[in-house]
């Protein structure tokens, strides 16, 4: 990684990236069962144009999401799913990281007063709506593959708009507080 112009430039592959002064690892040492974790991780990423792309974002998304989800192994893994489900929805998967900061803190076990299950908070009525009782919204990929899928409905539905698309995911159309909670959060995932 170089700087150049106040902006620092990756300049070649997963070790560059990892030698170099990133901000969350400038003052520590590499840790080399992470760069194994890590290199695992993206050899699984399908969802990503190339390995660089993976390495960058994964990177970038891992010591934003480290705050809330701890261990390194996990972070990865569920990062690398939301960037899968996200992609395959056509959703931004910062867009998917910011619902799921607001509607479960990344907690896959939330369940809200409402009933709403899992990271994106999805109602369990969908299931019965689509002919599948037996799918458990609580596992990681069937809640993404929900979640995305309805979300990308109601901005296709919204023309591509995301307040009003957001504020149906929430059932709160008409309302904006819900909207702004989530649009606040994409600012941090960008």
């Amino acid at each position: 990684m170089i700087k150049a112009a106040g902006k620092w430039f990756v300049t070649g592959g997963l070790t560059a990236l990892l030698a170099c002064p990133f901000p969350a690892l400038a003052e520590q040492e590499i840790d080399q069962n992470l760069v194994a974790l890590l290199k695992s991780t993206i050899a699984q990423a399908d969802s990503f144009e190339d390995r660089f792309d993976a390495e960058v974002w994964l990177m970038a998304k891992s010591s934003q999401l480290e705050k809330y989800i701890h261990e390194d192994r996990e972070r990865l893994e569920l990062l690398r799913k939301i960037h899968r489900a996200a992609t395959r929805a056509g959703l931004s998967p910062e867009v998917v990281l910011a619902v799921i900061q607001i509607e479960s803190r990344f907690d896959p076990y939330a369940v809200s007063r409402a009933g709403a299950q899992g990271l994106m908070q999805v109602m369990p009525f969908w299931k019965k709506e689509i002919g599948r009782a037996e799918d458990n919204l609580i596992q990681v990929e069937t809640n993404l593959r929900y979640g995305c899928t309805i979300l990308k409905y109601y901005l296709d539905m919204e023309n591509g708009n995301l307040t009003p698309a957001l504020a149906r995911y929430n059932g709160s159309y008409g309302k904006n507080w819900y909207p702004e909670l989530v649009l606040v959060a994409w600012d941090y995932w960008r």
